[in-house]
């Protein structure tokens, strides 16, 4: 039979041959109490299963429409024997569901002041929905109306295998749908620009490069004309999509074609096929808040369910605003944490995703009242959750609250931290600021002062010198300061304190010195980043120097100032080839990424110099780090040995070597030379000369 179009009815008899209760008419239609445990609507060989839930509703009604249509077809009222506990579940029967969405109307108590705010007018969003209706068209308002569709997963994984990359083995490369290769640059087709099908055609790119996970930003359903503005004839959007609408459901205007009732399919192919290519794929997720916003913002979700459970309130029912975003989700309560686990075991399940980075995670460990938690129950759970088992799990570890977490997050020997203290100590120490050796060379040896072994060591640290949040890499040494203003709030939105220097000229110019700094201060913080302890991530567009003209918050930027250029690649493809040697370097030593066999020449596994070996200076004048890496990588190997040179002063300094036993040293890479990469042949002797701002790297041979 058909699933989408039954040719017949299930007769009363039929039901009575199998000794089952009889069918049941509402308003015409065939129905009968469906399966309690299966949330949302799935369709099924006779028709479609809704189920919702609401502690608090004294009243449930489904409403069916035609696709397109804003007036239902029919409403059902679920009839209180179709009522188990909380939850409401009502098969309906003959349903063409290529022609169909649906919503919900609930009713309930009205009580502000004790959460509750149950409007009968009003449609409500399936929170369990695996697709939306109304949002294909990116930049399409939909007036907060939203109808869900039901979906049918009939994607053929055939054989694929998750690649399952050991975390020292990870580069992550951050990447916004949309921004990726929306731009004409991009040299993709009209229809697949800014699409996940123009990431997968970009993968020979990707693989070239030799990044190993894509981590995206939010691909869960939003509502980009959410907080639509217009800014003297320009418009303002959502577009980072950091405000969700649906949990369940992919953004199907990142999708190139109408996947109607087989949303995602587009997702999978392209998350199938990056995993073919050994490339992970992590989703971004905000399980923080919600696009309901606070009293002031719409109602479409888990405002008209129950407010009172999913979101934190004050004991006069206003929302708390630890995510600076209207609302906060109250993650640690039974049904909130249920919801979410069953969110991320759908993605794991039904996409195959590798990981998560979880947005403004310290919300996730905070009690109802929003005081932290010393042993968070959702953060325990999603550790020890076996069907989420091989997923990394990537805290960003403080919130708009002003909990900061970073180095003591809960990790249960599994969460990482995106690491906040390696971006700021780096920064200030690689454009020279005095009194920050000391906690830069921590942060390059995987942070220990952080992170012990019971949190994973270095594993757990993402290192990253800039994300999305941020001035580009680029920026970070062309700008001062932030440059917000097209954002519309009068350049006071953004961080202030970006420990950015614009070697001496703010903004772009044609000085070729200046250019030629830039391009240098680049280069030492991607090596200095390519040989941490730690998992490194970086910007998409950091490898050929992507600028946002100083925007260090670009969330409502749909245009070239977050875009992409890619014609950037080709004037700046020396800065492209450095990054990707700096990555595949990475990658072919091991003694770099991870703790080694004892070196079998009896040098530590790692060690700090300054300018004389073994004698590090912490001083608040000293501008030079020497860091050596050394292990042996296996018995019939010779030691895997990486000494880097990091001279953030203005004057040249001279400094020596470590003495190495049977082997001498070899210049890999040097940024000051005019062509970096080097990888000389010739043994290096004597007292090295280290010019000003400059990165070495040494391999003993």
């Amino acid at each position: 039979m058909n699933e989408e179009k039954p040719v017949s009815k299930v007769s009363n008899e039929m039901y009575n041959k199998f000794h089952m209760p009889p069918l049941d008419k509402i308003s015409g239609f065939d129905v009968r109490p469906g399966f309690y445990d299966m949330n949302g609507a799935t369709a099924i060989p006779t028709g479609v299963n809704f189920t919702i839930h609401s502690k608090h509703a004294t009243s449930v009604t489904l409403l069916l429409f035609h696709s397109g249509e804003t007036e239902p077809f029919v409403e059902l009222p679920f009839p209180e024997t179709y009522r188990i506990g909380n939850v409401y579940s009502m098969i309906v029967f003959d349903l063409d569901i290529t022609d169909l969405e649906y919503a919900y109307k609930v009713d309930g108590p009205y009580d502000p002041k004790r959460g509750y705010i149950f409007d009968k007018t009003k449609l409500i969003l399936d929170p369990y929905a695996k697709a939306v209706a109304g949002q294909a068209d990116w930049g399409t308002p939909s007036d907060y109306v939203y109808h869900a569709r039901v979906v049918k997963n009939t994607f053929d994984w055939g054989d694929a295998k998750q690649p399952l990359i050991p975390s020292e083995d990870v580069v992550i490369y951050e990447t916004h749908v949309r921004g990726f290769s929306i731009d004409k640059s991009s040299g993709l087709d009209d229809n697949v620009r800014g699409t996940f099908e123009g990431i997968r055609q970009k993968i020979p790119y990707l693989k070239d490069l030799g990044i190993t996970a894509v981590e995206l930003m939010p691909v869960f359903e939003f509502d980009e004309m959410l907080s639509h503005r217009d800014f003297y004839g320009r418009p303002l959007c959502d577009y980072w999509g950091y405000n969700t609408v649906c949990y369940f459901a992919p953004n199907t205007s990142y999708a190139s074609t109408r996947e109607h009732n087989h949303e995602g399919e587009e997702l999978k192919r392209l998350i199938k096929e990056l995993n073919e290519n050994n490339i992970e794929v992590y989703l971004d997720v905000v399980f923080n808040h919600t696009a309901e916003g606070n009293e002031k913002g719409p109602f479409f979700s888990f405002k008209g369910l129950d407010n009172n459970i999913y979101y934190m309130l004050t004991p006069d029912g206003y929302y708390y605003n630890f995510s600076g975003c209207g609302n906060t989700m109250n993650c640690n309560h039974p049904i909130v944490q249920e919801m979410i686990v069953e969110c991320l075991r759908y993605w794991v399940t039904e996409y195959r995703v590798d990981g998560f980075r979880f947005d403004l995670a310290t919300i996730l460990g905070r009690n109802e009242d929003g005081s932290p938690m010393a042993n968070p129950p959702l953060l325990q759970r999603l550790a020890y959750d076996p069907i989420l088992g091989d997923v990394k799990l990537i805290a960003e570890a403080w919130d708009a609250g002003g909990m900061y977490q970073v180095g003591s997050f809960p990790s249960y020997h599994r969460w990482k931290e995106w690491n906040g203290k390696y971006r700021d100590d780096m920064r200030s120490f690689l454009k020279g600021d005095g009194s920050t050796a000391g906690a830069a060379a921590q942060r390059i040896i995987g942070s220990p002062d952080l992170y012990s072994e019971s949190q994973g060591s270095y594993n757990a640290s993402i290192n990253f010198l800039d994300c999305h949040d941020g001035f580009t890499l680029h920026d970070l040494y062309t700008y001062n300061e932030k440059h917000n203003e097209d954002n519309n709030w009068n350049n006071t939105d953004g961080d202030n304190n970006n420990h950015s220097w614009n070697c001496g000229f703010e903004g772009e110019t044609t000085d070729e010195d200046v250019i030629r700094l830039r391009k240098r201060m680049i280069k030492n913080a991607f090596a200095t980043l390519m040989c941490s302890r730690g998992t490194p991530m970086f910007l998409m567009g950091d490898e050929f120097g992507n600028s946002q003209g100083g925007n260090n918050n670009a969330y409502c930027q749909d245009n070239n100032i977050s875009w992409l250029n890619w014609n950037d690649l080709d004037e700046n493809k020396d800065q492209y080839d450095f990054f990707k040697y700096m990555i595949h370097f990475r990658l072919r030593h091991p003694a770099i990424r991870k703790k080694l066999s004892p070196s079998k020449i009896g040098l530590p596994d790692v060690s700090v110099h300054g300018t004389e070996p073994f004698r590090p200076d912490y001083g608040a004048d000293s501008h030079y780090l020497g860091i050596m890496f050394a292990g042996s990588p296996g018995e019939d190997e010779h030691d895997d040995i990486v000494y880097v040179a990091i001279n953030t002063f203005w004057n040249p300094l001279h400094i020596s070597l470590p003495t190495i036993q049977y082997s001498s040293w070899k210049l890999a890479v040097d940024t000051f030379a005019d062509e970096p990469v080097l990888d000389t042949p010739a043994p290096v002797v004597g007292d090295i000369v280290m010019q000003p701002r400059s990165v070495k790297i040494f391999v003993a041979d």
